[in-house]
């Protein structure tokens, strides 16, 4: 076990608001051993953004993890070629070319069809009524599994990242991640075939026509979907909340002097929607006075990184002046989120602007906006009202 200093959770807290425990972890235990996650936490920006590079010692590799159990060992959870040779054979469905002649126009027409169902009822909930299946019509099309609804896609997602959440072994949400897991390959099964005969872009077939073995497309597959439908939609409704919150910041917006793309940009910043990436220490290894332990648990806190003082100015503030460029949200080593252009022409070019120019005069309305996580983060609730 590492004998990084220890550094003692509550988890109630943590899970409601990561951010002042890592604050205090950065200023007094930047790399720290957490009793409650059995975990070596990192905390400082530049540590995580040099390690998570460092795949002979901190390697992605883990068979024993909740992520390789639950979902089958996806490119995620490997390191070197291997996960090089399976990232090459999914990009022909996430290229920046194929996001921008391909799936841009499928997402825009699937949000204003959202939209505009929305529109004469003068008040949703924008998590489920607008992030929630925008995010879900996209993942469809993106996948193949199009016969998925937006219901199932949603709630197999929450189910895998909860079940990959899941450091303290509760039961019932391991049987809920296993039920989403079977609901996925029940839809594979049913698309396989089709997906071999007539190829288009999607995840399944690209995959299929690069002869990837199916129980790893299964795992791929699973990898986009548990990522796929939650980071987006929290994304979405995440950052209409940080602009109706701070007004003063979404008038520039609305005038078209602060890109749309910088919102996205700074509200991956400030609330990460993925705030940890895990890894498996592969050697003993020593960083300063750290002896790190093979097989140790190692947490790369993205979230933490962030809100580093020492590249952002006052950091736990909403400021789309500052520049929010040297974040991580995305990662920082070989396993930068592969589908980050189709999140950021998801969210930024199609998904926000659509939403405050469809529904005029958008504002908060009703119960207090719940955020929630701190491995994935993002809102519970959104009660909106607008001029019908």
């Amino acid at each position: 076990m590492s004998n990084a200093p220890s550094f003692d959770i509550d988890m109630v807290a943590f899970h409601r608001d990561p951010y002042p425990i890592l604050a205090e972890m950065r200023e007094t235990a930047p790399i720290a051993y957490v009793p409650a996650l059995d975990a070596t936490l990192f905390t400082k920006r530049d540590d995580i953004f040099m390690f998570e590079k460092m795949i002979e010692v901190f390697s992605s590799v883990q068979p024993g993890g909740l992520m390789t159990r639950l979902m089958g060992e996806n490119m995620m959870r490997k390191d070197g070629d291997a996960h090089l040779q399976e990232r090459k054979q999914m990009f022909p469905t996430v290229s920046p070319r194929t996001v921008r002649d391909v799936w841009t126009n499928e997402f825009r027409n699937a949000a204003i069809e959202v939209l505009e169902d929305l529109r004469p009822k003068g008040r949703a909930d924008l998590v489920t009524e607008y992030a929630l299946p925008v995010s879900a019509a996209a993942l469809r099309a993106m996948t193949g599994l199009r016969h998925m609804t937006f219901t199932e896609l949603d709630s197999s997602s929450q189910a895998m990242i909860d079940g990959i959440a899941n450091h303290a072994g509760d039961p019932a949400i391991e049987a809920r991640c296993n039920e989403g897991t079977t609901l996925i390959d029940q839809h594979l099964d049913m698309m396989i075939e089709e997906k071999r005969a007539d190829a288009d872009h999607s995840i399944l077939s690209v995959l299929l026509q690069a002869g990837q073995p199916v129980a790893q497309i299964r795992a791929n597959i699973k990898l986009a979907i548990s990522g796929g439908q939650n980071e987006p939609r929290d994304a979405i409704s995440g950052c209409i909340w940080a602009l109706l919150t701070h007004p003063d910041q979404l008038k520039p917006v609305s005038h078209g002097n602060i890109p749309w793309l910088q919102v996205f940009e700074e509200y991956a910043r400030w609330t990460s929607p993925i705030g940890m990436s895990p890894r498996r220490i592969a050697k003993d290894h020593a960083i300063g006075d750290i002896q790190l332990k093979a097989d140790d648990r190692a947490f790369l806190m993205f979230g933490a990184a962030n809100r580093d003082e020492e590249h952002f100015h006052n950091p736990d503030q909403f400021d789309l002046t500052r520049d929010a460029s040297n974040h991580i949200a995305f990662g920082a080593g070989p396993h930068f989120c592969a589908g980050a252009w189709a999140s950021k022409a998801l969210v930024a070019e199609v998904a926000l602007p659509l939403a405050f120019e469809l529904l005029p005069n958008l504002r908060l309305d009703g119960d207090e906006p719940r955020m929630r996580g701190w491995a994935f983060r993002g809102l519970e609730n959104l009660p909106v009202a607008w001029d019908a």
